[in-house]
Order: structure tokens, then sequence, then C-alpha cells
């Protein structure tokens, strides 16, 4: 077997063979050593970047991770450096980022040229030739390719669209279980809702205002609470068994007004006033949907029976359809007004009701707006006559009629079918708004209709008297939401302005 010298290799001769092997392998665990120990922080700040930066968002650039795990932890495969499960986050900026990657190139290059000029995992033909004192050449090309590779990687993972995702420490488990208290419910009518009395869980992570709160829609999964703020964050919560923060979405780089369950449960929609439109995944954070709109986003609603297609108003005179196969607009709905501040399908979805801040000095006209979906035409705006607008629309779970909160101190009743006429004998007064996005829903059964309050308080009426059954003390803010829980009877959450997440029973 003939040997050949190449130009890379060392001026060593062939005397010095008895030498080579002990020098060759202390020069190898250095060069292993120093580049496990680069790779240990240089990926974990160029690699695993997960802050989204939405379009047009500013100050949330330059978030990055350092692994606390000791490099044992670490799995090589072909230089390619996985991080370990647990991370810490920190903020280290962009230049952090490229000093952390040039180290990791002069460290590697260093270790090139002062030994053998090998970086890669041996193979068993290699380490034998290095025992004879023969090192192999590695051509030219696939040294640049391996040099690349980091570049490569952290370009690819600052191309990616992930949300960045804060898992407490049982997340994961939490959202796949079955809670013990809901499995006896299961596959049962749904007893008769009863006025909560006790306060079971008292959450306050939010730091600021919580704008909306929802049940899970799978019924199996409705221990699940989602919320969502004006802290630029949406949160899942474990509200049935703990109690706890499961996971926290930071996606927005404004305030969140709006955050939907889909029909599946394993996706969140959420809409703010960064004008951007985020799908994600509810276990691993990606985004699977995501697009900026030409207004900022105070109202969404999913179709009710076409799963992939919902409905987002704000602020403009248009509320538009989306399809999230395609990502595309389906429908435009133009209406003369400046702001869309509920949403609402009718039963089966052929037609849906938008809520506006168009208010003359007189009446309200076209305070309620009611569509035909398929068409995009304009059915009535001749349904609340009032000089009042309505912060919130509920729709009743068994009879064809839906209940619209305004800003005159009360709850109005109003007919689902055509022509949308106000019942004139009810109104669910006692409460106060004054200004605030104060929401109100019926129990499953249908029996009470439940409402915040800018003074901090929940009323609950009784639907067919429209009387005051009881009123609780929740909240020192105004509590802007208060719904019940699709299986648990009398199980209420509530929300306020300061960012707190209360549970009663």
């Amino acid at each position: 077997m003939s040997l050949v010298a190449y130009e890379d290799s060392d001026s060593e001769t062939e005397t010095e063979k008895t030498e080579a092997p002990s020098a060759s392998g202390r020069q190898t665990n250095q060069l292993s050593s120093s580049v496990s120990c680069v790779q240990h922080f240089a990926p974990s700040s160029t690699k695993s970047t997960h802050e989204m930066h939405p379009a047009g968002s500013t100050g949330r650039s330059g978030w990055s991770r350092v692994c606390e795990d000791p490099p044992e932890h670490y799995a090589q495969n072909n230089n390619t450096v996985l991080a370990p499960p647990y991370c810490q986050r920190v903020y280290s900026g962009h230049v952090a980022i490229s000093v952390a990657y040039r180290n990791y190139e002069q460290a590697s290059s260093s270790s090139t040229n002062s030994g053998n000029g090998i970086s890669q995992k041996r193979t068993h033909k290699d380490t034998t030739a290095t025992l004879k004192g023969i090192r192999p050449y590695i051509p030219k090309r696939l040294r640049q390719e391996n040099s690349s590779k980091p570049e490569k990687e952290e370009s690819d993972q600052r191309g990616s669209s992930d949300c960045d995702v804060k898992l407490s420490g049982s997340g994961e488990q939490a959202l796949r279980k079955i809670s013990e208290l809901i499995k006896p419910y299961l596959g049962s009518k749904y007893k008769v809702t009863e006025v909560p009395k006790s306060l079971i869980f008292y959450m306050s992570k939010h730091s600021g205002p919580v704008n909306e709160i929802q049940w899970c829609p799978v019924l199996e999964q409705s221990h699940m609470l989602l919320s969502a703020s004006m802290d630029k964050t949406v949160k899942v919560w474990d509200a049935v068994d703990t109690g706890c923060c499961l996971k926290t979405y930071s996606c927005h780089s404004c305030a969140v007004r709006a955050a939907r369950w889909s029909s599946c449960g394993r996706r969140i929609l959420s809409g703010g006033f960064d004008s951007m439109l985020h799908l994600t995944d509810l276990e691993t954070g990606k985004q699977i949907f995501s697009s900026k709109t030409e207004f900022r986003i105070s109202a969404l609603k999913f179709h009710p029976t076409e799963s992939n297609v919902f409905i987002c108003g704000g602020f403009s005179p248009e509320v538009k359809a989306w399809d999230l196969r395609t990502s595309k607009v389906l429908r435009v709905y133009k209406a003369a007004v400046q702001q869309t501040l509920d949403i609402l399908f009718l039963p089966e979805g052929r037609e849906f009701l938008t809520s506006t801040d168009a208010v003359s000095r007189d009446s309200a006209d076209r305070t309620i707006v009611a569509w035909d979906f398929q068409s995009a035409a304009k059915i009535s705006n001749q349904i609340f006559h009032e000089r009042y607008t309505c912060p919130s629309l509920t729709l009743h779970p068994k009879e064809s009629v839906f209940v619209a909160q305004t800003n005159g101190n009360y709850l109005a009743l109003f007919s689902a079918q055509r022509p949308y006429r106000i019942n004139k004998k009810k109104r669910y007064e006692g409460h106060k708004v004054e200004g605030f996005a104060v929401g109100c829903e019926f129990s499953p059964d249908g029996t009470l209709l439940v409402t915040g309050s800018s003074d901090g308080k929940v009323f609950f009426y009784n639907y067919h008297t429209s009387r005051i059954i009881r009123t609780l003390s929740a909240h020192k803010e105004a509590c802007v939401s208060a719904i019940f829980h699709p299986v648990l009877p009398s199980l209420l959450a509530t929300c306020d302005w300061a960012g707190e997440i209360k549970i009663w029973q």
C-alpha cells in the first residue's frame, strides 16, 4: 500500500512514527474538549431563538436561550448539536449572538490549525490510521461545507415562525389529560345550573388587563381555560384541578384583544393591536397560520360548521372572512362604521351579526348589523334603535334569541330570526358597563344569564323573569367577562381589568 502526501499534511518525518500516536491522541482530546465546551454555549445562543418577531413589531428582538445542562447531556451526530430539553431564557441581543458565533468559529479554526485538521467524528478506519501515524485527508470542499453548517442552521432558525412559549413543569401532561372531576359528567345530561358561591382558584399571572377568557370546546379537555391579555400574551390554564398556568404564548408585539379555541382544541387563534393574526399549535407553539391585516383586531369568531373559516373585525369599516386552508380572505363585508366591537354567528352559520360603534345623536340604526355569510350582503341594520353601543353579543343555547350588552347599563333581548325584533317586555338591568367591553353569557341549560360589571361584581339574572337572582362581589376592578363551564354545573370563570382570573363554584 503506497502513501501519498498532500500539501495540507504536516511535515513530519517517518522517524517520528513512534511519537506520533501519543501526541495525536493528546491533541485529539484537547480538540474535542475545547469544541464541546464552545458548542455548549454557541449553538444555544444562535440556534435556540424561539421568540416570534411579527412583521412590524419592535422592541422584541434578541431573545435567546442559554442552556443550563452540562455538555454531557448533549447528543452529537455528524457535528449537529441538539439543544437540551430545558433551557433558561435570557436577553442577549443580536450583537451577543454574533460575538458568540465568532468565538465558535475562532475556536474551531484554531483547533483545526493547531491539531491534525480533523473536526469530524472519526470512523474506525480513521482511528486505525492515526494510530499508525497516518492522518486521513479531508478534501477542501468537505471542510468548507462543515464550517458553513453553523451559519446555515442559524439562518434557518431565525427564519422559523415559532412562538415564544413558556411551559410549566407538568404542562405537557396536563394538556393531554382528562380531569377526574370532568370524567363523571361526560356522556351524561347537563344538570341544572346553580349560582356559584365560593372561590376555588385565584390566578394572577397576567401583568395587564384580561380581555377575554374561554373554556376549551372539547369536553374531554375542558379543564383548560384560554385567556388573552393586554400584556401581549395568551395563556392556557388548568382551571379545574390545579389553577396553574400551563403555557404562555408571546406571539404578539402589542396587546392581544381576542383569542379563540379551534373546534378541535389543539390550536389557538389570536389577534391583537399589532394587526397580526396567529394560529398557534397548542403543544409546540408553532405558527400554523400568520398574517398581517390592515387594521387593529378587536373581534374573532370561528364559523360554527366550517372549522377552517373564521371572521375578524376591528378598527376598520370592513369585516373579513378567512380560510385557513388557503391563508386567504374569502369575503369582505363593508359597512359605514369605524369599529367592530363583537361578532356573533346565528344558528347554522348562514347569517351573523356585528356590533359597531356607529351612533348618531338620536339613534344607533347601525349599532347591530345582520349579514348573509355567503353573499356578503347586508340583511338589516335597523335592529337596535337606541343610542347605545353594544360591546358584546351572546346566543341562547336552546332558544332562537340573542342578548346584546349595551352601554346603557342593561341587556337587551332580540329574536335570532328575521327581522330580529327586540323584546320590549324584557330588560336585564342592574349592573354597570360604563364604557368597558363587559361580556355576558347564558348558562349551558339556558336558565341563567350572567354578566360582569364595571364595579367588579358579577350579576346573575333569571332568563325567564329577568330578575336578579344573586350578586357576587368578585373583583376590585371592572369584571369584563364571566363564563360558565360547559360540563361542570355551577363552575364559573371570571376575569377583570387588573389581570386577575378567578374560578368560582
